[in-house]
């Protein structure tokens, strides 16, 4: 019970602190999120520009949707260790929705509370990279993400008709 009660309190801070981002107003999609003993995996929904943007560059545009995902990636790690000090480690995935019902993942890793980098660096990216997050970066946008044959998905997904959709469960 202890459990239940800890994931549905992260779930509603999350919800409440993370429901505008530093470059869209939109909020925060939690997909998915699962506690174990000392490990956890989490799963959201990368934040659309803002309706602002509209009349910017396609460029512009990119790079700050990019740089809002990749923001709220460390955001979540930092939120996720600082509220359930049990857990140690997290396996993190982060996708964008394509089409009708279909998401891509776009950044994945997994985190360890431990890891902590150098106070000064000052690039987004690296901090990203140095905490254990993977993204592909094309032109200064996020590209979609090819697992390897060893890191499974962990979304629970059902095929329908060709399509395929994955269970949100928070």
């Amino acid at each position: 019970m202890k459990w239940i009660w800890i994931a549905s309190e992260f779930a509603r801070k999350m919800r409440f602190q993370m429901r505008y981002g530093e470059l869209s107003r939109a909020p925060l999609k939690l997909l998915r999120l699962e506690l174990r003993e000392n490990y956890a995996e989490c799963e959201w929904l990368a934040r659309p520009n803002d309706p602002w943007d509209w009349d910017l560059c396609e460029e512009i545009r990119e790079q700050n949707k990019t740089s809002q995902a990749l923001r709220d990636a460390l955001t979540v790690r930092e939120f996720l260790f600082s509220s359930i000090p049990q857990i140690r480690l997290a396996n993190l995935k982060v996708y964008r929705p394509t089409g009708w019902q279909s998401r891509e993942l776009i950044i994945a890793g997994s985190v360890n509370r431990e890891d902590v980098p150098p106070p000064r660096i000052a690039s987004l990216v690296m901090r990203a990279k140095l905490y254990g997050l993977h993204f592909d970066l094309v032109d200064g946008a996020l590209g979609p993400l090819d697992l390897k044959p060893n890191e499974g998905e962990f979304t629970t997904e059902t095929s329908c008709h060709g399509r395929t959709q994955a269970a949100e469960n928070i």
